[in-house]
């Protein structure tokens, strides 16, 4: 299994004697340094060694091995605003604010489902943003099919107006401006499956039962989706794993419908050359390897930067963000990583060893874990909880490296 973590955005920001640098969503393509391999200014200071005060030397600022180049890109309209400053600083990534280069128009609105407390603030909101913002609303067509929904006579002037659509089969991720989620933690990481290219800013509002992506309140929500909507927001950047699964062709022919594979991967293809079918995933939180039904112990291979660095024999292994290092890892015994630190975390789940321990890679490395030769039986993968399959003899999962992209750009208030 190939795995890649994509990368989040980080700022750039412009001196006085650098070379221009452009957002490719604002102003076109990016400014590149022609002297050396990385975006962004001509004449820049080291990130880790910065002259000291009064010294003339200057610094150019390099792109590392395992430091991969942010993209400052959320779905077709928005982006990370740029610092007007002319002094060369480091921004805080927590506190990157939100712009706009043309008015936002439509929102996706994804509701937690199955939850009848939910019904009423979804309503008020769809309202306000129809009415109060002449917003285009999508929503998925699951939900209208809600029976307190479908009965509501009050609510018809309303539904007529939505843009409907069915996951694996429409593809939106070109005609959302930005999301509301109402919900909790699983459903921001719904939101994020839904695009698995550039992701539009994600407006969470705390509703579900988990809360930590979620910073927004309910009680106040026509102030602060003005707020959204006049670019007056930050955004915390989240990091999400690419990642890669090679399957061998066992005589059976794969069904793709409108460009997705059998499990609704977005980027599946066969490869015939070599006999392989490939999928990709992005996945915000974690991928798992686990033994699935069998009594067996699992035994898989992990292999960094195509060196086998260990055989986990145990019930599973976790690789995760640091997003999802408060997630199915810190319960697996993991410890917690800050959002911006660019790292990949490695956790077995309940090993048959004394000395394995959770491993913290940079988020740079190519990463790829397949089945031991003498594993016993097949093993199964998930993203993020979801697109469950197994893991055979021949079959690998893989990130073939680690990025930082907008995977989801939680905004805060």
């Amino acid at each position: 299994m190939e795995m890649e973590q994509e990368k989040m955005t980080m700022n750039k920001e412009l001196s006085s004697d650098a070379a221009a640098y452009c957002c490719s969503a604002c102003h076109g393509d990016e400014t590149w340094s022609y002297n050396h391999p990385i975006r962004g200014r001509a004449k820049s200071r080291s990130l880790s060694a910065s002259p000291a005060l009064g010294s003339t030397k200057e610094f150019r600022r390099t792109r590392s091995l395992h430091g991969p180049c942010p993209v400052t890109t959320f779905g077709p309209k928005a982006c990370v605003l740029q610092n007007p400053q002319t002094i060369m600083h480091i921004q805080d990534p927590a506190s990157q604010r939100l712009t706009w280069n043309k008015s936002p128009k439509s929102v996706l609105v994804i509701k937690k489902m199955r939850d009848a407390s939910l019904l009423q603030p979804f309503k008020e909101l769809c309202t306000h943003l129809m009415e109060e913002n002449n917003m285009i609303v999508y929503v998925e067509k699951k939900v209208l099919e809600d029976p307190a929904i479908a009965s509501d006579e009050s609510f018809g002037a309303v539904k007529k107006k939505f843009c409907t659509f069915r996951e694996d089969y429409d593809d939106i991720s070109n005609q959302i401006d930005f999301i509301i989620c109402l919900g909790g933690d699983g459903t921001l990481l719904y939101a994020s499956s839904l695009f698995q290219g550039s992701v539009p800013p994600v407006m969470a509002f705390h509703l579900g039962s988990l809360g930590f992506l979620t910073p927004f309140s309910f009680e106040n929500f026509q102030s602060q989706v003005t707020q959204v909507i006049e670019g007056n927001a930050a955004v915390v950047l989240r990091s999400r794993l690419k990642v890669r699964v090679v399957k061998e062709l066992r005589g059976k022919k794969t069904a793709v419908h409108n460009g997705l594979g059998e499990n609704g991967s977005r980027a599946a293809g066969l490869d015939m050359d070599v006999g392989k079918q490939a999928m990709q995933y992005q996945v915000l939180n974690e991928v798992v390897i686990d033994r699935g039904p069998s009594s067996y112990l699992s035994n898989v291979d992990v292999y960094l930067d195509g060196h086998l660095i260990t055989t986990v024999q145990g019930d599973g292994v976790i690789v995760s963000t640091p997003t999802g290092s408060t997630a199915y890892a810190a319960a697996a015994g993991a410890s917690m990583i800050h959002p911006n630190v660019p790292a990949i975390m490695i956790t077995p789940i309940c090993p048959h060893s004394l000395s394995f321990r959770p491993i913290v890679v940079p988020a740079g490395v190519e990463l790829k874990i397949m089945l031991s030769p003498e594993a016993r039986n097949t093993a199964w993968v998930s993203f993020d909880g979801r697109k469950r399959q197994e893991i055979r003899h021949g079959d690998r999962s893989s990130l073939p490296h680690a990025t930082r992209s907008p995977p989801s750009a939680c905004g805060t208030p």
